[in-house]
């Protein structure tokens, strides 16, 4: 049997059917939900995001809902103009001002539902400033801002509870990104997340050279500290990756894999300040959400 063939069953589909409608269910907007599965084009692969289509809502709703799907991040759309959207982020535990994966699925839905033309620029409104998105055939291109790096002595207690020893340490924003050997030692990595949760941070990033032709680096990104321990693959953090790797291979343009358990890849490219990044999605299922805003 298909997944994509399957139809969830569900408290909220089963109350959509009632023959009972309250007045007040026939007031409430519609609150369209999308399930995307971003930088893959696998049912199993890529970074899973909610992106949420509909009127402005409350912080303490937006992130009770975010809360209630409980994945990495879940994007909320709100229109703004012609191909021009409001997008925010949140994680089940706070609202973050970059997500890259949750752009290129908030993307996709637009596209895919018909709501901005195939052949239009999107114009996505952020804390982050303004962002477009490119559609390119089965691909979908980001242009995100640089995110500059800075030399950083990070504390031995970070390595020592991912289980490794950092060739170089950068900060990169909020951020500090670690540069290992090889592949290999970047996917062997078993973080201990109690420990990592009891010093200060935000995200780490580690990274190293590829051992596969055609790629040119490899990632994996922990964030227990904004409630993600391993984010599946992070867009944003190659706002920081990409200059890195491009001043150490000598090119602009690079491919680039995030080796968690799912997966994903990256099309990128550095163009002075801006990092353009290209990637695939895959909507999994969609529905709307049927609660009235309470918060």
């Amino acid at each position: 049997m298909s997944l994509l063939g399957l139809r969830p069953v569900s408290w909220y589909k089963r109350r959509r059917m009632s023959p009972v409608v309250t007045s007040q269910e026939k007031r409430m907007p519609t609150i369209r939900l999308f399930h995307v599965n971003a930088f893959s084009q696998q049912p199993f692969g890529g970074n899973p995001a909610v992106v949420v289509l509909g009127p402005a809502q409350s912080d303490a709703q937006l992130q009770a809902m975010a809360a209630e799907f409980n994945l990495s991040e879940t994007a909320f759309l709100t229109p703004a103009g012609a191909a021009c959207y409001q997008l925010r982020w949140f994680t089940p535990q706070v609202e973050v001002d970059l997500c890259g994966h949750g752009t290129l699925a908030a993307a996709h839905v637009l596209w895919q539902t018909g709501e901005v033309a195939p052949q239009e620029v999107i114009r996505f409104e952020t804390r982050s400033g303004v962002l477009l998105a490119r559609r390119e055939g089965e691909w979908i291109q980001l242009d995100f801002p640089r995110i500059p790096l800075t030399p950083l002595v990070l504390d031995p207690a970070y390595g020592a509870a991912l289980g490794c020893t950092p060739r170089q340490t950068l900060a990169a924003g909020a951020k500090f990104l670690l540069e290992l050997e090889s592949e290999e030692e970047v996917r062997g990595l078993v973080p201990d997340f109690h420990a990592l949760r009891a010093l200060p941070g935000r995200g780490l990033m580690v990274t190293a050279p590829s051992s596969r032709a055609g790629d040119d680096f490899v990632s994996r990104y922990f964030a227990p500290w904004v409630g993600v321990d391993e984010d599946p693959v992070t867009g944003s953090n190659h706002c920081a990756l990409v200059p890195f790797w491009a001043a150490r291979l000598g090119k602009t343009r690079l491919k680039a894999r995030q080796i968690s358990a799912r997966g994903g890849e990256l099309v990128l490219e550095l163009q002075g300040d801006r990092v353009l990044m290209s990637g695939q999605a895959l909507t999994l299922w969609q529905g709307e959400w049927l609660l009235p805003s309470t918060l």
